[in-house]
């Protein structure tokens, strides 16, 4: 049976499941030790699917979130409440990848996939690694657009919002974004991607 100071603990950590994600930060901003706790609770496995579909990498995504949940602990007192909590987030854990990203030097090329036969049993965990990797190659303004907005399902404005550029460049970059990925995992024919090859690409994406 439980005593009375553990009683007290899990009816206070109940009344943090009912605050709203930006009650919960102003709580842990006034020096709740638990406010922040519910905050990763809430959305750990969102962020980490996004640092995952960000890095391609298991490890390399498990650090990256590591990274963006303590520097969103440390700077709380940094939200203004202009967005929704997990927009805040989204473009922290962002943040983070790109700056492992850009310090990661590469080890080795990317290895080339076919496409996946669609009847065989395991086609589709063989497309999603067909999918990774093709993402994987894609200039990095392009692969974060498409990260939050084809696969996180965010608007186009979300999407602007947290990588903090116009709508208009997300559009555009999700559009060769697109165009790119259809062609590397061969969803093109040879004279779309002859065309392709002769315009030039913006290599900032």
């Amino acid at each position: 049976m439980p005593g009375p100071d553990e009683g007290h603990d899990l009816a206070d950590l109940a009344d943090l499941a009912d605050l709203s994600d930006q009650e919960l930060l102003s709580a842990h901003c006034a020096g709740d030790p638990d406010a922040f706790g519910e905050i990763f609770r809430r959305h750990k496995d969102r962020m980490w699917a996004v640092a995952l579909r960000t890095c391609g990498d298991r490890e390399l995504a498990s650090d990256c979130l590591q990274d963006a949940f303590i520097a969103a602990f440390r700077r709380a007192d940094s939200f203004r409440g202009e967005a929704a909590v997990t927009t805040w987030l989204h473009r922290i854990v962002v943040n983070a990848c790109l700056d492992r990203l850009r310090r990661r030097k590469p080890t080795s090329q990317l290895p080339e996939y076919e496409l996946a036969d669609r009847h065989d049993e395991h086609a589709s965990t063989e497309v999603a690694i067909d999918i990774r990797n093709a993402l994987a190659q894609l200039p990095e303004g392009q692969r974060m657009a498409l990260v939050l907005v084809d696969m996180q399902g965010m608007s186009v404005a979300e999407a602007a919002a947290i990588l903090e550029v116009a709508e208009g460049t997300i559009k555009s970059r999700c559009a060769r974004g697109r165009s790119a990925m259809a062609e590397i995992l061969g969803l093109r024919t040879s004279s779309e991607a002859s065309s392709r090859h002769r315009t030039a690409a913006d290599p900032s994406g």
